[in-house]
């Protein structure tokens, strides 16, 4: 028997864990023996709901996806709250900052990404550590630490105001303190939405209690024992004794960048996602580049897991990645929002747009070639799952356009369920259809829990959960059988975006 194929991977975050489980599932008798590496201590938690255990929705064990039982369950070592300081391709062995030694036949990193802490006078001292009372959002650690700052403070500034910022706000409030959202950029969200839907959003934002300010540069925190305030570029002041940083993030390469690996904006990888020039040296997730795009998504982080799985198994061999096909559906700080595709119309595209800024909606489409090639839409959730398909599957759009905006069902009731097509993406992170859904139904799973464990729909961001619970009731009722207990509520602080506004992928 030939001896295992000794995979490691750095990283234990979202990324990481999905290829070990994927890689699992896959071997099919082929031996393999798993070493992990992750910078946090225990085991894997879902960071896209850290927004929900700042604001008090969620519990730190809920959102565990891979408790540490689950690794020794699997034989997976797990070397947790280690940092790997080292990589020797040539010798093929990665070193931890403890001294720890693990030879590798395949190298798989995941190192995910870091908060980007903008140069502000005041905010850092001299050892490197943030002030008291300033924080980043990044961590479980990090929702308890500013949690507990909330319950002593009166009044918070978020600095940023991308996707993370906003839910940040949005869990400040909650705990009764005084919000306010300070941007650089002209609009909310500017890589995401245009400036017509960012200001829609910042209305929403505002009606909740949250002041924002746009255009606003802060250049200094003002600090004695703890934060007393901050100063905006042009000398006044604003009061607040909780700061957090919310101003994006960046790839972790420092690691790939010392053994010699290609880095640009990330670790490069090619199709096989494979770190060129560095054969049996991978990389996905928030860290890696491809073909000149770092997705810093979780729905891209998990299709590269599995491509990867499939190769080093050997299940799919000829497997590659050539990128992702994103179409994000998300709540920003409670409003549904839905993105995909290009945000820029080019010279020879047909912009469609609706607006109601009174009542939070935008719509807005980009038809080019007569596919969708892009929308934003605010506010219409009875839309998105047309307009999804319809730029997943590239099909034509509809010669009167508008009917896309406007389906026959409008703001009403949700598209019944024998109506849904099939092929309807109904879990966009993982890409599971209403198809197969409705198999796992019909083979025995008869409650959300049992479907989601089983196809994995909403493991992710899981605003798809009420879509799968309604399918599933509307299969068991057909079947003359009751859906068993197991139901969950929508988690209102989800979003799908790990990235640039992000929870780590």
């Amino acid at each position: 028997m030939s001896a295992p194929h000794r995979l490691v991977i750095v990283g234990n975050g979202m990324a990481g864990a999905r290829l070990a489980e994927n890689v699992i599932s896959r071997a099919d008798g082929r031996p393999f023996d798993i070493v992990m590496f992750g910078e946090e201590p225990g085991g894997t938690y879902n960071r896209i709901l850290l927004p929900g255990v700042l604001a008090g929705t969620h519990a730190g064990p809920d959102i565990v996806s891979n408790p540490v039982e689950w690794y020794a369950a699997n034989g997976v070592v797990l070397h947790s709250g280690a940092r790997v300081g080292q990589i020797d391709p040539a010798k093929r062995v990665v070193v931890d900052t403890r001294g720890v030694s693990v030879r590798f036949d395949s190298l798989v990193l995941a190192t995910g990404s870091r908060p980007v802490v903008p140069p502000i006078k005041g905010l850092v001292r001299a050892d490197g550590s943030l002030v008291p009372g300033a924080f980043v959002f990044r961590t479980v650690e990090d929702c308890a630490q500013m949690a507990v700052a909330a319950s002593e403070a009166g009044r918070a500034v978020v600095i940023g105001g991308g996707l993370l910022g906003l839910e940040a706000g949005r869990g400040l409030l909650s705990h009764g303190l005084d919000v306010t959202v300070v941007h650089l950029g002209a609009h909310l969200m500017e890589t995401q939405l245009d400036r017509s839907a960012g200001k829609i959003l910042q209305r929403q934002i505002e009606a909740m209690g949250i002041r924002v300010f746009t255009s606003s540069s802060t250049t200094k925190v003002h600090a004695e024992k703890r934060v007393r305030g901050i100063e905006f570029g042009d000398g006044t002041r604003l009061d607040c004794d909780l700061v957090v940083i919310a101003a994006g993030v960046r790839p972790n390469t420092e690691l790939a960048r010392a053994c010699g690996l290609r880095v640009a904006q990330g670790i490069v990888v090619d199709d096989n996602l494979e770190c060129p020039g560095a054969p049996g040296i991978y990389a996905i997730g928030d860290c890696a580049e491809h073909r000149g795009v770092a997705y810093g998504l979780v729905a891209p982080a998990w299709e590269q897991a599995a491509v990867l799985a499939d190769r080093l198994t050997g299940s799919r061999r000829d497997a590659t990645y050539s990128g992702s096909r994103l179409a994000t559906k998300l709540k920003v700080a409670g409003v549904d929002v839905a993105v995909m595709g290009d945000r820029d119309p080019s010279d020879d595209d047909e912009v469609v747009t609706y607006s109601e800024p009174s009542r939070g909606i935008y719509s807005r489409l980009l038809v080019r070639n007569d596919r969708i090639a892009g929308a934003i839409l605010i506010g219409a959730p009875s839309v998105v799952p047309l307009v999804v398909q319809r730029f997943l599957d590239r099909s034509p759009a509809p010669a009167q356009r508008s009917d896309l905006l406007f389906p026959p069902t409008g703001d009403g009731p949700a598209l019944p369920v024998d109506q849904i097509p099939d092929t309807a993406r109904i879990c966009d992170c993982n890409a599971v259809s209403k198809a197969q859904i409705v198999e796992t139904v019909l083979n025995g799973a008869r409650s959300l829990r049992a479907v989601c464990e089983q196809t994995r729909a909403g493991t992710g961001c899981g605003s798809c959960r009420p879509e799968v619970q309604r399918i599933v009731d509307v299969v068991c009722r057909d079947m003359g059988s009751t859906p068993a207990a197991g139901r969950a509520g929508t988690a209102e602080h989800v979003t799908a975006f790990t990235g640039e506004d992000h929870a780590q992928a």
